[in-house]
């Protein structure tokens, strides 16, 4: 966060750009629709991912409906669900099989109940503050799809000329599914008028799996925009470590890899500020990037925040809702989960909470909430960097009223600093612990993983 200037002016021309009305375009029809307003309500909120399966023993709606006012009391307003459709038998992994080979854009899985049911959450949902979007897998569906019969050409083929399906790499294949041909006009149709089904239900946006891999043509956006954001104001993120411009928000993906790079003592802290000041050269403030430790594919595949993270968890989680973007929460995240969720197979979470970790999350929720300051895009201030050592991050961001600094040791040694930027200096409470600090042009001594959040 060196380059304030230069930074500064490239994101004036980049908000320019992301700021003018979005053309769409519906087959050879080309229309242009105001941005949607949906992300100016996500600056200060923290979603919340839900895996209906694991969720609770019974792994239903109506059992998840139970944790809502505990959900409402951790503060969290967006709640995503992983996909809830039907899972495919052909092919399946597990026992269970996986959510992302769905047999059924229209239907849900009856393990988790009917679609009542979902009607049911969904209504309770809005009734007490919450947003809800839907897991939406895009690039392929399951191998037992109605469409693999009735429609094979919404599907792409292998020099054989059969149904092919989605491999990540040679080792990590899903036999389950069956990859779509978007290229088809007809194929986006079908999609679009799948997806329609659930926002005419109410649901309030998507999620999209691999939404911008290389069998997603961006224009399958575009043309679903076009058609279901004038239903209703939605919320649209994508599993994509770039933004797009077309979507509303997308992964920070390259900013957690780059946590366990200085978790692991490869990294020193500030190549975390050194990615944050790239990514708002390149895109932008306007972009709402998506921040995290965890999520479900870090947890079942990568392993917990305590195995990537180590001792350094929750000052990795305090820089996450305090440094950029908007903040995610895992489900189990916030009660100290220590184990990887079985992904194909039933896997309860515990929420005894041994470490006690959800008093700190609800802190975090309520930080980001209450101070404009740290909000996500152009709403919040500016992180600028006041200190001068490289284990060290340390910034202040400021917006009329308000002020954050955050200052956090991301080592797991002592780290001795100095305040350089004198804007910062002055008498501060620590917001976590309630200590008193008076900062100002003294050396400050950090022990190993210690943070300070001061606001103002």
């Amino acid at each position: 966060m060196k380059n304030f200037g230069f930074l500064l002016l490239a994101m004036f021309l980049l908000m320019g750009c992301k700021n003018q009305s979005e053309t769409k375009i519906i087959g050879e029809e080309i229309q242009n629709v105001a941005e949607s307003s949906f992300p100016k309500k996500l600056h200060g909120s923290t979603i919340y991912e839900v895996n209906i399966r694991q969720f609770t023993p019974e792994g239903t709606f109506n059992a998840f409906s139970e944790h809502l006012p505990r959900l409402k009391e951790l503060g969290v307003d967006v709640l995503w669900l992983m996909p809830i459709h039907p899972i495919s038998e052909i092919n399946r992994k597990g026992t269970l099989g996986s959510y992302y080979a769905p047999k059924d854009y229209t239907a849900v899985n009856p393990e988790f109940g009917t679609i009542e049911d979902f009607k049911t959450l969904l209504k309770k949902t809005h009734d007490m503050g919450f947003y809800l979007i839907l897991d939406w897998v895009p690039n392929h569906t399951g191998r037992d799809h109605n469409w693999v019969n009735e429609h094979p050409e919404f599907y792409i083929r292998d020099d054989n000329g059969n149904i092919t399906y989605e491999a990540m790499s040679p080792t990590d294949v899903w036999w389950d599914t069956a990859l779509l041909d978007h290229s088809n006009t007809e194929t986006r149709h079908a999609m679009i008028d799948a997806m329609r089904f659930w926002v005419e239900l109410g649901i309030d946006g998507f999620r999209l799996d691999h939404g911008c891999g290389d069998k997603i043509p961006l224009y399958l956006w575009e043309e679903a925009r076009a058609k279901l954001d004038p239903i209703k104001d939605l919320f649209w993120l994508a599993e994509c470590g770039h933004e797009t411009f077309i979507l509303d928000g997308s992964y920070a993906d390259e900013l957690e890899t780059i946590m366990r790079e200085v978790a692991a003592g490869d990294e020193h802290a500030n190549a975390l500020s050194d990615w944050v000041d790239k990514d708002m050269f390149t895109y932008g403030r306007t972009a709402l990037r998506m921040t995290y430790t965890s999520n479900h594919d870090l947890n079942s595949w990568n392993g917990t925040v305590f195995e990537r993270l180590g001792e350094g968890h929750q000052a990795f989680a305090a820089f996450v809702f305090t440094s950029y973007g908007f903040p995610l929460i895992l489900g189990g995240q916030e009660v100290g989960m220590d184990k990887r969720l079985e992904f194909f197979e039933k896997d309860s979470i515990a929420w005894d909470d041994p470490k006690n970790l959800q008093p700190f999350y609800k802190a975090l929720v309520n930080l980001k909430k209450e101070n404009p300051a740290i909000w996500a895009g152009d709403t919040g201030g500016f992180p600028i960097s006041i200190e001068d050592n490289p284990d060290v991050i340390g910034f202040i961001r400021g917006v009329t009223g308000n002020k954050v600094i955050g200052i956090f040791n991301l080592s797991s040694e002592n780290q001795f600093l100095k305040i350089t930027n004198s804007d910062a200096h002055g008498m501060y409470t620590d917001y976590f612990s309630n200590k008193t600090y008076q900062i100002n042009n003294e050396i400050l001594e950090l022990k190993p993983w210690e943070y300070l959040v001061f606001v103002k």
